[in-house]
């Protein structure tokens, strides 16, 4: 332990292009794509066969062989194999936590260095069977003689082997976290017309991010692929406004596929470390991750399930002394335009602020023309647990750009979680 707190260093991040799932990344795994999100960060930063203290990673969907992903990730790639690695799983808040984690263990001196990453892939999701069917095949691994292996097939029924579908459904109460978030527009009053301006603008952003080569040294080319294959510079509000809504066909419905970001693959990954290890290795200091925060809700007794960034940043604003006028720029998850309209939306609300936020006035307004400036993940599209290292990373170089600031990151999770952070550049 130092005897002072040190500051967290981020030297940058690096990714491969976000791709809509059963495209591109089809046939790649999970390991694929950590392993190559964490050897984009390794070229970048000419740090092949360095030895890092840790690589803190996860993924979201996953087979039960990733038990050990950011590790097997470590051994894939160009690190020193010595680097050890660490899995953990937040759901979307996955590897902002990991940045998290990692920078709590640098302030305090335990570690000087560390990658936080997260991939993830609906293209490959586990197909499991039912307990009973699962239940036979163990005690058939088991069997050593043949009447062992009969009787662990007596029984055996055609519907045994039907497969469990996949479903992103939050188990406590069945529902989707579209139609949670259809649940929120509508509570909030959020316009179908606004959303769609939201998505809109984010498209926008990233396409022109694309151009001006903001993405240049951000992102990684993969698997023949160097730009992320859901921007849509061609799209327009009219084009948004005629999609059909996908969680509900009442006439209250406003979440439509373009307002809501698409199952995507992908991963990202971002180097934190000491200013003295940076310094040692002459590495570039873009920003700092000065504060975090997480933060629950309980929406199985109807609070909104993506309202936690609201709660989670509230306290840490309070913790930190800042207003939300503070800041150079919003990154804000787009897991539905809805949710990040909901999310202002409640910061404005007296009554929110002051019944379940404790505050004693709103937390108020934010410039738009800061948030999201180069688009975000509707645009980009959402591995889930690769977010947070894309929007720490992009973030990051967004204040490297400008010299100097301070930003806001806030992710929303299933589960009814959310995880925020501050990151500066004096």
């Amino acid at each position: 332990m130092t005897e002072s707190m040190r500051r967290v260093a981020i030297v940058g991040g690096s990714r491969i292009p976000f791709c809509r799932s059963n495209t591109i990344y089809a046939e790649k795994s999970n390991l694929d794509m950590l392993t190559a999100a964490i050897d984009g960060v390794v070229q970048r930063f000419d740090i092949e066969g360095v030895q890092l203290d840790e690589v803190m990673a996860g993924a979201v969907i996953s087979h039960s062989r990733d038990f050990n992903l950011a590790r097997e990730a470590v051994l894939s790639s160009k690190l020193s194999p010595l680097t050890s690695g660490i899995t953990l799983q937040q759901a979307c808040g996955t590897s902002l936590q990991a940045a998290l984690n990692l920078a709590a263990k640098i302030a305090c001196g335990q570690i000087d260095s560390g990658i936080a990453a997260g991939t993830d892939t609906t293209s490959d999701a586990p197909i499991v069977f039912g307990n009973k069917f699962a239940h036979r095949m163990i005690k058939l691994s088991q069997a050593r003689t043949m009447k062992q292996r009969l009787d662990a097939l007596k029984g055996l029924s055609p519907a045994e082997l039907k497969p469990v579908s996949p479903t992103n459904g939050e188990m406590r109460t069945g529902l989707s976290m579209g139609q949670h978030c259809e649940r929120m527009a509508q509570e909030w009053e959020i316009k179908r017309a606004d959303q769609d301006k939201l998505a809109f603008d984010s498209h926008q952003r990233a396409a022109r991010a694309y151009e001006t080569g903001f993405f240049d040294e951000l992102v990684t080319s993969f698997n023949g692929v160097s730009r992320d294959n859901n921007v849509r510079a061609d799209t327009s509000v009219e084009k948004l406004a005629g999609l059909k809504t996908v969680f509900d066909k009442g006439s209250k419905a406003t979440l439509s596929a373009g307002n809501s970001t698409p199952l995507t693959d992908g991963a990202a990954s971002v180097l934190l470390c000491s200013e003295q290890w940076a310094a040692d290795r002459n590495l570039p200091v873009q920003a700092y991750l000065n504060s975090g925060r997480t933060a629950s809700v309980d929406f199985v007794n109807d609070e909104g399930l993506l309202m936690a960034p609201t709660v989670a940043v509230a306290e840490m604003l309070q913790r930190t002394g800042l207003t939300l006028q503070d800041f150079d720029f919003y990154e804000i998850h787009e897991a539905f335009a809805a949710q990040v309209l909901c999310t202002l939306k409640a910061w404005e609300s007296k009554k929110y602020c002051s019944e379940r936020l404790g505050l004693k006035k709103p937390l108020g307004s934010i410039d738009r023309d800061k948030l999201n400036v180069n688009g975000s993940s509707l645009a980009v599209g959402h591995p889930f647990a690769a977010t947070g290292a894309r929007i720490v990373a992009t973030l990051s170089q967004l204040l490297e750009e400008k010299g100097s600031g301070r930003g806001l990151i806030s992710v929303c999770t299933a589960g009814g979680m959310g995880v925020c952070a501050i990151l500066e550049r004096p």
